[in-house]
């Protein structure tokens, strides 16, 4: 069911990408254009409530990628939802939000490949006496790589070839890479 909202949406993209952890790929999973849709985005994320299996008193993603995920995962959990975002490429926090000491936080991303994004978030969470209990996103396409000290919630793997750019068969094929991603100015 989830893989035919991306291919319905036409957000399973081929090419050669360059991805926020800095890999390359031939795939590219384009979640803003699932997203889009308000009934999707909210099944969604009730779909990921259904699966956990631990307490959470608080939700928390990184910008920009897991703010419209995150919150609609909050929302099923009738929790708050807070975000990080970056400044000058640091993750952090902004706008007010603060992290309660003892509270319970779950980490919501919208795809993981490395789990960079939420290992930042999660090094914000603890530095200010949270705890992450969790960790959830639509889609993980790490093929198990990921490098999260907890294995995610997810509702959707994808095995997709991810390439060190010193090696990518695409770079090396002359093919140009693009980075449809959230980070594109870093």
């Amino acid at each position: 069911m989830i893989l035919k909202l991306f291919e319905k949406n036409k957000a399973i993209l081929k090419g050669h990408f360059i991805l926020s952890s800095g890999n390359h790929s031939d795939t590219y999973l384009q979640c803003a254009l699932v997203l889009k849709e308000p009934k999707i985005a909210e099944y969604l994320g009730r779909e990921i409530v259904k699966k956990l299996n631990f307490k959470v008193d608080k939700v928390i993603s990184p910008a920009l990628g897991g703010i419209i995920i995150g919150y609609e995962v909050a929302r099923a959990l009738n929790k708050p939802f807070i975000f990080t975002e970056r400044k000058n490429t640091i993750m952090m926090l902004r706008r007010g939000f603060k992290i309660g000491k003892g509270e319970r936080y779950l980490i919501v991303e919208d795809v993981i490949t490395t789990g960079k994004s939420s290992l930042e978030v999660k090094e914000i969470v603890e530095k200010n006496g949270g705890i992450v209990v969790g960790f959830a996103a639509i889609v993980d396409r790490s093929n198990g790589k990921h490098l999260l000290p907890l294995e995610p919630v997810t509702l959707l793997k994808v095995n997709v070839n991810i390439y060190n750019p010193s090696e990518c068969p695409l770079c090396k094929k002359g093919i140009p890479a693009v980075k449809p991603g959230s980070r594109n100015n870093e």
